[in-house]
Order: structure tokens, then sequence, then C-alpha cells
């Protein structure tokens, strides 16, 4: 049925047009039915203020042309490391559970789930954000052609569309001195709300998932009151998955870097993001 004039704008219908995706021939009576939705034009109106910030925040790296090693991993890495082909074996276990994890359910056959404060520690020992941010990593990083959702030819775009999902500013960390390239990004569920998640490859094919996301919703205790401690926000290693992984919380955020990688050369990598974060 054809929307009427005083029928509200759709949450697809406002990131289309924050987003300028709004097809010519449907601009005009989006534009009618905006003219009387004010909940619609203040959202847009905070929308493009963000993508203005976020433009003004990456305008360097946005003007810069793309790296010749991201446009080789592009057209396919001639052979991945010996470490990185050892985690391929795991692709027919994403296979398997790929869309359990999508429903923000996978594991609860198999790892036991954490409560609702996702910065409970389960009971193997492994934080449950830092625990998703593995399984992440084990389901997308061994895929050919879909590794992530939207790529790194769209940055701006990525990183304008998680932030607006996860309620943060976010920008991309810059791991080119490292040899690792942005491959691009993709949306994830969480308990306590939208998850991002960022993905590197150097030459050599090898991969590391940058994962993101708030640690307590809108209905969680205000700020002050249940608030990570010094020992928290320090950097912790883990590989009681089936990857490595270094994660730490801040101001109520959590972060883990995932990768087939030395516990150096992970927290090497560790602390250039979050230095850049």
């Amino acid at each position: 049925m054809k929307p009427s004039l005083h029928t509200p704008l759709s949450d697809a219908e406002i990131d289309a047009w924050i987003d300028g995706q709004v097809p010519p021939t449907d601009q005009a009576a989006l534009q009618e039915r905006l003219n009387h939705d004010a909940r619609a034009r203040e959202r847009i109106a905070q929308g493009l203020a963000l993508r203005d910030r976020l433009r003004a925040l990456h305008r360097d790296a946005l003007d810069e042309p793309v790296p010749t090693a991201l446009l080789a991993a592009a057209q396919g890495a001639q052979a991945a490391s010996a470490r990185a082909l050892r985690w391929q074996r795991w692709g027919g276990m994403a296979a398997g559970v790929v869309v359990a994890f999508g429903a923000g359910w996978m594991g609860r056959s198999h790892w036991p789930l954490p409560t609702e404060q996702q910065a409970a520690t389960t009971a193997n020992g492994l934080p449950g954000f830092a625990r998703d941010a593995v399984l992440a990593h084990v389901v997308y990083s061994p895929e050919k052609r879909h590794p992530v959702e939207v790529g790194a030819s769209e940055q701006e775009h990525l990183v304008q569309w998680l932030s607006r999902r996860t309620g943060k500013a976010l920008k991309v960390p810059d791991l080119g001195r490292q040899g690792y390239q942005l491959v691009g990004g993709r949306l994830l569920p969480g308990a306590a709300g939208a998850r991002a998640l960022f993905m590197f490859q150097n030459a050599d094919g090898v991969r590391l998932t940058l994962y993101l996301g708030a640690l307590a919703g809108p209905g969680a205790a205000p700020a002050g009151d249940n608030q990570p401690s010094r020992e928290d926000t320090a950097f912790r290693f883990t590989q009681d998955g089936p990857v490595p992984a270094f994660y730490w919380v801040d101001q109520g955020f959590g972060y883990a870097l995932s990768g087939p990688l030395s516990q150096r050369e992970l927290m090497a990598l560790a602390t250039t993001v979050y230095q850049q974060l």
C-alpha cells in the first residue's frame, strides 16, 4: 500500500535519506512526508551532523589513494601464511553456526552464554564480549567472497553506518605501517545493542578483526554506577578460544582484537589500535 503524506518515515527511509540513497523518483514524495514528520526531521539532522563530524575526522584518509596492497587483496591473495591456513579448518564450523550467531545466540549449545552484563566473566574466564569477538573472527575471516558487508572502498559510509548503529563516533585505526589494510566491516548483534566489526588483512592474507560495542544498553545503570575499574581497562590476553585475542574496556565500550598471531605480535597491534582510538 502506498504511504500517505502523513505516514511516518521508517528507519530504513531515514537512513537512506542521510546516506543520499533515496532514488530520484521517490525524493519528492519522501520530502512531502518528511514535512509532516518532526521526529524524522530531528533524526535526519542528527545523522547529517554526525556524518559531517566523521568526514572531518577522516578527511586525510578519504583523500588518500587506495593502497596497492588493498587492491591486490581485493583481487585475491595468492597464498595465506601457515598460521592463517591453520585457521581455515574453522570455516566448516563457521558455516554450520553462522545463522545462529547472526541471531545473537551463537554458542548456546557449545559455550555457556554470558549473563546480561556483557563484561561478566564466563565459566572459562573469557568475558562475553571477547568471546563473541573470537567467534566473529572464526565465522567471517575465512570467507573469500563475503568477509564483510561494506568494503574499504566505501569506508566513509561504513563508519557513518556503524557509528549510528553503535551510538558512538567510530574511527578506523590505520595499521598500514604494520602491514595491514582495511578490508571492510559489518554490523553484528549483541546482548547490549549493536556491535561493529572491522577486518584487516596483510599481503600474506593474514586477517585481523577489531570487534567493538557498548557493554551496557540504554536501560542499564547510569554512568558511575557500573563503570569498569582501572584493572578492567588494562589489556588482557586470551587464547581460550579458537584464536588468540587482546581485549580491553574503555568508558563502557568493549574492544577486542583477534587474529592468528603470537601474543607479542597481537599486543603490538592492540597497542597501536588503542592509541588511535
